[in-house]
């Protein structure tokens, strides 16, 4: 699965019930710059004002099911046990939010090299997957990551700052990403509200 991820593809199955995993080469990719994440003034008063608590690699089994508890999903069984699989070989990981002792959103991918993979999010909450996606940006700038690829570009990503870019820049832009030794599970602390939005507005 890793060597599929370092070629510039990746498994979908066309649904839950579905046993059988595809490999996905998209013409297009969806990526998001690292320097240029938008935070939206309603964005940010929800990040200064939901009580909220963020979290990393705490619940990864509930982000991924979450995730998948959805009228439609491509996540299928046999992809459960390669993400958990993956999760306990270090090259995959979460991000949660938390109301009190409640996941309310979050969103989990896979890593390797300086590359990671986002494969999905959820959100209980209103907001609560752009916020995640917030801190994990963020996290992903502290620890040495070059590249947050998120397979496609849906309108929700691309309001945050996400962009579409052909298959050969991708490719390029990977192949530098995979010479790189970043580490999500580094110990940096997860910033204040003010913090992040500090650093977010000095490079969006």
């Amino acid at each position: 699965m890793l060597a599929g991820y370092a070629r510039g593809i990746f498994p979908m199955a066309r649904s839950r019930d579905d046993p059988r995993l595809e490999w996905v080469d998209p013409r297009r990719r969806g990526v998001f710059p690292l320097d240029g994440f938008h935070i939206s003034r309603s964005l940010a008063r929800r990040i200064r004002k939901a009580p909220w608590k963020i979290t990393v690699d705490k619940a990864f089994p509930d982000v991924v099911l979450a995730c998948a508890d959805r009228e439609e999903t491509w996540i299928n069984a046999p992809l459960l046990r390669l993400y958990e699989a993956l999760h306990r070989a270090g090259h995959a990981h979460s991000l949660e939010v938390w109301e009190g002792d409640d996941l309310v959103g979050g969103v989990f991918g896979i890593t390797l090299g300086g590359a990671f993979f986002g494969e999905s999010m959820f959100s209980r909450r209103t907001d609560a997957s752009k916020v995640a996606l917030a801190y994990l940006v963020d996290r992903l700038r502290q620890t040495g990551f070059a590249l947050f690829d998120t397979q496609f570009l849906t309108p929700h990503l691309a309001s945050l700052g996400a962009v579409e870019i052909p298959r050969a820049e991708y490719l390029r832009r990977l192949g530098i990403a995979l010479q790189l030794a970043a580490d999500y599970s580094l110990a940096v602390s997860v910033p204040s509200s003010e913090l992040l939005l500090q650093r977010m507005t000095q490079t969006s």
